[in-house]
């Protein structure tokens, strides 16, 4: 007697059903639709702006003129196509004036004679190399 029925032999089954890919298709859309809720948007990066107990916070991507009150007078800080610089400051040597804009997170600006710091928070691009160690 045979193993396996002749009667109930109906050739081979299909390796995937349809419903099978319709919940195969549907995890891998809902997969997508979550990766770039989470993770597409821009990396946000605010600026923060010291002076004595007072501390602001404006979003970089707003341009816009900061007047910030210090010791020896008013500090002009600049908020323009996703950087920030000092424009001007009260004090008498103007190394911060002379300071390149800052881009990045983690980038850091000072007035100290008048008391001022600006710094950049927030989220460092992920593409971007730290260091090279060799």
């Amino acid at each position: 007697m045979p193993l396996i029925d002749p009667a109930r032999a109906r050739g081979p089954r299909p390796a995937i059903r349809p419903l099978d890919a319709l919940i195969v298709g549907l995890s891998v859309a809902a997969l997508v639709a979550l990766s770039i809720a989470v993770y597409g948007g821009p990396a946000s990066a605010s600026v923060v702006v010291s002076s004595g107990d007072e501390t602001w916070i404006y979003p970089l991507s707003q341009d816009r003129v900061i007047d910030v009150p210090g010791i020896l007078g008013d500090t002009r800080v600049s908020v323009a196509a996703g950087s920030v610089r000092i424009e001007d400051s009260p004090c008498v040597n103007k190394t911060c004036v002379a300071s390149p804009p800052l881009k990045r997170a983690g980038d850091w600006s000072a007035c100290l004679p008048n008391g001022v710091f600006v710094r950049i928070e927030g989220s460092e691009e992920e593409d971007e190399i730290d260091a090279i160690v060799r």
